[in-house]
């Protein structure tokens, strides 16, 4: 349904991430992949999806003056917020460690936002996951980021892996977007967006 109301439009993902590209592909689009390296720096005063809306928005705009007529941009950007505080991608394997730390026996937020963009509009929006972790032991955590390296994720921690089968005790929201892409939103406003 989606494929064939978007047949005359040239879907544009740009995130090089293997899960949205995979998601894209499960909804049967065709798309192509553009990437722009973007600084994903914030002002402090940004909380919680004011934080992912802006970086969303901040990475289409990158695109704005090469956007033909039928192309469609998404742009997405997600973080993990914890105790008022945004978990990114770690700098390196202390952060990461630290982070996942930080997140054992506690709730947080998972928060995507994804920014649809055409030459003349222009559609952002957000999701909110909450995941709660069991708590995690030194050495657990130590066998997690050894073996899987989830150095690319924010919050250090990728649902789909070892860690989202054995750590996690409850998911209130969308799976997908804990992934990287809340796709049931984005489905939808796909579906009204042109």
């Amino acid at each position: 349904m989606l494929r064939e109301k978007l047949k005359k439009y040239n879907i544009i993902l740009a995130s090089g991430s293997p899960r949205r590209q995979q998601f894209f592909k499960d909804l049967d689009l065709d798309f192509e992949i553009r990437l722009k390296e973007v600084e994903e720096i914030y002002s402090d005063a940004l909380k919680a999806e004011e934080i992912t809306n802006y970086l969303a928005e901040l990475k289409a705009n990158e695109f704005l003056g090469e956007l033909s007529d039928n192309d469609i941009l998404v742009t997405s950007d997600t973080i993990v917020w914890h105790e008022n505080k945004a978990l990114g991608k770690p700098k390196d394997y202390n952060d990461a460690f630290q982070m996942l730390q930080s997140l054992s026996g506690k709730t947080h937020e998972v928060i995507t936002s994804v920014c649809i963009r055409t030459k003349d509009k222009t559609d952002t929006f957000f999701e909110v996951t909450k995941v709660t972790f069991n708590t995690l032991s030194n050495e657990a955590i130590t066998y997690y980021l050894d073996n899987y390296k989830p150095f690319d994720k924010a919050g250090s921690y990728g649902i789909q892996e070892w860690i989202g089968l054995v750590a996690i005790s409850r998911i209130d929201g969308s799976y997908a977007n804990v992934v990287g892409l809340p796709v049931d939103k984005v489905y939808q406003h796909l579906l009204t967006f042109v």
